[in-house]
């Protein structure tokens, strides 16, 4: 019989306590030093005491004097209240990783005898949560960067459905990628969204980061180059009840960024009222970028994100500055003679009647182009996103632009030879100009020799 407590893994960490009513500012404070895992809330109830909370640091605050946290960031967080100290034990157990109905596996060569037998005992103990056991199979190397699987236990069906904080998404885990490990990154970034900004998300996959933007009340442009998470992306936004905030696009991600900033002509007759499912439908991918150029080694877990607000780039020139862009504008569609990407008009957050989604209330979509404003631009490719960087010099035209520049969010690998400083130099020679104030957040280990990360610029 297995004995599930030999896969618990027990951690002792330290943790705050901290009044209810604070936690949201302090978790700003301490960004990069909370307990950051999957499926795992760095914010937990306080046991003795409804009005406070545990604020759960990360485990690489290895003493009570908190001596591993900026003396900056203490004195920030002690200007904001009193906070007390105190231990904090978490078991992490043995079902921590699956995706909906499957179990997905990644066996090292010495357990590949043994494969059949592992797949089989998980199958066992976990029918009917569990009703199919995969094994990633090699390396990847398709230009989706779609991982291989073998069946070793169960149905043969790679159709299922994942709940991530309340949101659904449906997904053909042949097809598409998902990493379930990566929930709670996709809500500490959402997290830094308002209801009614605009998110451009250059590689969206299925919507992780899309349909709970969504959700908050945000406007997002969704691209991805693999037409089977363009398809599953479209399925969960009408799940989720979000449909009419995300627009999808299925092409490279160098054209869709250099489309959403591209000024219309104006004598272009602009429609109106264009449905998810029929944005872009008919746009033609040309030029494709091999997403496995330089990176092929690595795989396609989540990286480095590079959150750049791109300050310094617009140059003294009319057609300067850089970033990438996804704005307030309602519908978009696709010219499919030329390729531009137009606004069509203005759309109520409320929806259909009777709708129930989780959206937030009051938040109305301005009618504000992609070309004259975004917030956000998430580019979560790790393998090869920074190599995109280039992409976005020169896209801003200053005579357009409204408001601040956007937060550049991209995710990168981060190796035992490499540093957050020398992966800010590699963005700053593809930008062409000087990135300030970066802000690196760690997001897992990835490998023995390889961490993935967020940084963030303004």
């Amino acid at each position: 019989m297995l004995d599930e407590t030999k896969f618990e893994q027990k951690l002792n960490l330290w943790a705050l306590r901290i009044p209810c009513k604070l936690c949201k500012l302090a978790t700003r404070i301490l960004n990069g030093y909370l307990f950051d895992k999957p499926r795992v809330k760095p914010v937990v109830e306080d046991p003795l005491c409804q009005k406070n909370r545990y604020l759960v640091l990360s485990d690489k605050v290895k003493s009570q004097d908190l001596s591993d946290i900026p003396e900056k960031k203490l004195d920030e967080l002690k200007g904001l209240c009193e906070f007390e100290v105190v231990p904090y034990s978490l078991t992490l157990g043995y079902s921590y990783w699956s995706a909906g109905h499957i179990a997905h596996l990644n066996l090292h060569d010495e357990l590949l005898p043994y494969k059949d037998v592992i797949a089989k005992v998980i199958y066992d103990k976990n029918y009917p949560r569990i009703k199919t056991v995969v094994n990633k199979v090699g390396t990847i190397t398709n230009e989706f960067r779609v991982p291989e699987f073998e069946v070793l236990a169960g149905e043969h069906d790679m159709i299922t459905e994942v709940k991530q904080y309340g949101v659904t998404f449906k997904l053909d885990f042949s097809l598409v990628y998902w990493n379930s490990r990566l929930e709670h990154e996709h809500s500490r970034l959402v997290s830094q969204f308002k209801p009614g900004e605009t998110i451009c998300d250059m590689f969206a996959g299925i919507g992780p980061f899309a349909i709970p933007a969504a959700q908050k009340g945000c406007i997002v442009y969704a691209n991805d180059l693999n037409p089977d998470s363009i398809k599953y992306l479209k399925v969960n936004a009408k799940i989720n009840k979000v449909n009419d905030h995300v627009f999808t696009y299925n092409m490279d991600a160098r054209k869709f960024i250099s489309q959403m900033m591209e000024v219309p002509n104006p004598e272009i007759k602009l429609e109106s009222n264009v449905p998810i499912l029929e944005t872009c439908e008919t746009c033609e991918i040309q030029n494709h970028v091999d997403l496995n150029s330089e990176n092929e080694k690595l795989t396609a877990d989540l990286g480095h994100s590079i959150n750049s607000s791109m300050e310094n780039l617009q140059s003294s020139t009319t057609n300067a500055a850089t970033s990438v862009i996804a704005v307030k504008r309602s519908f978009s569609s696709c010219h499919e003679e030329n390729g531009n990407v137009h606004d069509t008009g203005i759309v109520e957050s409320g929806g259909a009647k009777g709708r129930s989604n989780k959206r937030k209330k009051g938040s109305q979509i301005s009618d504000t182009k992609t070309w004259e404003h975004i917030d956000h631009v998430i580019m979560n490719l790790p393998a090869s996103a920074i190599q995109f960087l280039d992409a976005l010099s020169g896209l801003i035209q200053k005579k357009y632009w409204k408001g601040p520049l956007p937060w550049i969010h991209c995710y990168c690998f981060i190796r035992a030879t490499e540093t957050p400083e020398s992966i800010i130099s590699s963005a700053e020679s593809l930008l062409n100009a000087h990135i300030q104030e970066s802000i690196f957040h760690k997001v897992r280990d990835v490998a023995p020799n390889k961490v993935s990360a967020t940084q963030q610029h303004f």
